[in-house]
């Protein structure tokens, strides 16, 4: 029977985590089975006790459950840096995003605006900070549409029966999504960075097929993976 390595992730990392998943049952005889979500819905369900043998979340909150003790010390190991972007869907003409002003106008002519939950999520919180900046978070309130997580925005978004409608997530969720496409990052001065890193859970049955997982994602072998994923650097 095979083992089983349990995994919490955010959904940054879901494309990169699916793509090794065989590579590693078939090296290792051990099934990775993930969660993804939102990495504040991830570290919640760490803290309440769900069982995982890998994280993969942002490196700040990493070092924070580390130094909380539910994390294995020196046992992380960053996968890269991914940035966040602006999405439509395929098929359809990008709108011009290059400006905080060109950004402003295509949001406020969107029909619907899809994001990620703008509590928990990186993205999502990132981009409920933009809608305010710009000045037209109550003006276009009512054709928000906010979920779980990157993908499931960028899911409903595919589905969306309007035609113009505008999403913002992590590029790496973008690129995962069907039925989606990348438009551009978000403007430089709108610029978000995040780097997500994988460690060893501190209550892991598994230390040494996890620490063997945390070094498939982030090793050299993977790293052309990880370019195709989103990932940069």
């Amino acid at each position: 029977m095979t083992s089983i390595l349990r995994l919490l992730s955010g959904g940054a990392a879901q494309a990169l985590v699916t793509a090794l998943r065989e590579p590693f049952a078939a090296s290792h005889g051990i099934d990775v089975q993930g969660g993804f979500g939102a990495v504040g819905a991830m570290r919640d369900k760490l803290l309440a006790g769900e069982a995982c043998d890998v994280l993969v979340l942002t490196q700040a909150l990493i070092e924070q459950l580390t130094a909380q003790g539910h994390v294995v010390a020196g046992s992380a190991a960053p996968l890269g840096v991914v940035k966040t972007g602006v999405a439509v869907k395929a098929g359809e003409a990008a709108p011009d995003v290059a400006s905080a002003a060109a950004l402003k106008a295509a949001l406020q002519r969107a029909p619907g605006i899809y994001f990620p939950d703008p509590e928990k999520a990186t993205a999502g919180i990132h981009f409920m900070k933009v809608l305010n900046t710009l000045g037209i978070a109550e003006e276009v309130k009512a054709r928000i549409r906010t979920f779980a997580n990157g993908a499931a925005a960028m899911h409903a978004m595919s589905q969306a029966g309007e035609a113009g409608v505008i999403g913002c997530t992590q590029v790496t969720e973008i690129l995962y999504a069907p039925g989606v496409q990348l438009v551009a990052l978000l403007p430089k001065e709108f610029e978000l960075a995040t780097v997500y890193t994988a460690a060893v859970c501190e209550k892991s049955a598994q230390r040494e097929a996890a620490q063997a997982f945390v070094q498939l994602l982030a090793s050299d072998g993977s790293a052309q993976l990880r370019r195709r994923c989103g990932f940069e650097g």
